[in-house]
This record gives C-alpha cells, sequence and structure tokens, in this order.
C-alpha cells in the first residue's frame, strides 16, 4: 500500500484546544483511491494519532469513476458514510443495496460481522466523501443499517444532529456514546453548541473556513476540544462541518 505519511505535528493553542491542520493528515494515492487519514489508518501509523475520545476513524475519501471497495468484512464498529460530491454504491450482507447521495447520512453497524462494498458507478465523475468509525458501547450485536436525508435548510445556520445513541431529533441510530452534527455556515451565521467540560468534542471542517472558539479552521483542519463547556462556530465562508460529541 502507497503512502506517503504527512507531518504529524500538531500546534497546540491552549490546554483545552489542539489544531490539526489539514497537511498534518496521513494520506495515500491508491490511484483509484486518494485518501486522507485523520488519525492511525492502514498504512498510515502515528501513534500521536490514534483517535480522540471514542472517534477512531476520519478518511477523506475521493474514488475514482468505475471504480470501489470490494467486499470486505467489519465486526464492532459503528461506521457512517457523509457524502459531499457524488454518489456512493453500498451492498452488504443484509441484503441493502443503496445509492448514498449528497445531503445522506448512512449509518451501518458492524456488530457480529458484516460484508460489504462501496462503489463509485459514475462513468465520469469522481465520489467524494468521508468514512467515520465510532467505537460502539455495544459488542457482538446483529448488524444493522439505516439512511436518512437531511435538508439543506436543517443545516444551514445550525448544528443540526444527525447521529446520536437515541435517534433524537429524527437522527440515525448510533450504538455509540457519541453525537455528530452537521453544519453549513456563511457570512455572519453562527451557532453555539453546550459541551460537558468531562467529554471530548471535535470539530472536522470539510470545506470552507469558520473559526471555532476563536480559533481559525480552513478546509481539512479540525480541532479537538476537551474541557470546554461550549463550542461557538463563527467567522465562516462557505463552509460545512461536522462536530463530534464524544466520550472520553
Amino acid at each position: 500500500m502507497a503512502c506517503a505519511r504527512a507531518n504529524p505535528v500538531r500546534t497546540t493553542i491552549d490546554a483545552m484546544i489542539t489544531l490539526r491542520k489539514s497537511s498534518e493528515r496521513g494520506y495515500a494515492d491508491h490511484g483509484w483511491l486518494k485518501s486522507f487519514h485523520s488519525f492511525s489508518f492502514a498504512g498510515y501509523y502515528d501513534p500521536a494519532h490514534m483517535g480522540w475520545g471514542n472517534l477512531r476513524v476520519i478518511n477523506e475519501d475521493r474514488i475514482a469513476p468505475g471504480m470501489g471497495f470490494g467486499t470486505h468484512g467489519h465486526r464492532d464498529m459503528e461506521i457512517i458514510s457523509y457524502v459531499m460530491s457524488g454518489n456512493l454504491a453500498h451492498k452488504d450482507s443484509m441484503g441493502n443495496v443503496k445509492g448514498i447521495p449528497p445531503g445522506d447520512v448512512q449509518r451501518m453497524s458492524a456488530g457480529s460481522g458484516v460484508q460489504h462494498s462501496e462503489f463509485n458507478h459514475a462513468p465520469d465523475a469522481t465520489t467524494h466523501f468521508f468514512q467515520i468509525w465510532i467505537e460502539p458501547n455495544v459488542r457482538g450485536i446483529p448488524p444493522s443499517y439505516e439512511q436518512k436525508t437531511f435538508a439543506t435548510s436543517e443545516k444551514q445556520g445550525a448544528l443540526r444532529l444527525v447521529a446520536s445513541p437515541d435517534a433524537a431529533q429524527g437522527s440515525v441510530l448510533i450504538h455509540a456514546d457519541a453525537k455528530l452534527y452537521s453544519g453549513l455556515f456563511d457570512g455572519a451565521q453562527s451557532a453555539t453548541l453546550a459541551l460537558d467540560p468531562a467529554r471530548k468534542a471535535y470539530v472536522q471542517v470539510l470545506r470552507g473556513s469558520i473559526s471555532a472558539n476563536g480559533q481559525a479552521l480552513a478546509t481539512g483542519d479540525a480541532a479537538l476540544l476537551s474541557g470546554e463547556s461550549q463550542l461557538k462556530l463563527t467567522e465562516a465562508h462557505d463552509a460545512e462541518v461536522l462536530v463530534f460529541d464524544l466520550s472520553a
């Protein structure tokens, strides 16, 4: 597996917020797949970046036209796919055959074991998506699948809950002590999210730029928060973000 190891140095702003710059992520170029790894994954290993709380993987993947991941297995992991552009074709051993477009959130609980494949069937368009793994708080459960559409209007200028352990507000259900929010911000739009200082939070900028508690973030950047009582997102320019509320 070809993998160019990025500079893993983090810039510590204070004891509470750590910036993870886009350029510091691991990177793998397989020709048909170009992937940035926020945490150690496959051929990219960095003991300083093994996860954050129970968040284990955030991979930013671009799949070339007509290519994809062949059938492979997972177990005991909550897997979320979030598509930015193109369409991700999903097929699994539970009988699900789905296309995942932008605006949808797909959740697969691997549980006791599941086989699946992911492809970009478009002849002339790249599929750009984020794959997220969160460690479950229960193991060995029957595998399950869920997919929901969240309207742009629900995310514009707000943090929309899209995944939670109790399916609150119509979010997809994850078997993990975590919540995931999606938001779109531009100009004067802002949002504040109350945090438990005993927990951890993670902000991933998918596109554009935004400030998290006063720290400027650009496309691909992330902020790791601990000991904070709130997250405030401001100073946005065409930004799309994911925000995680995580167990410590």
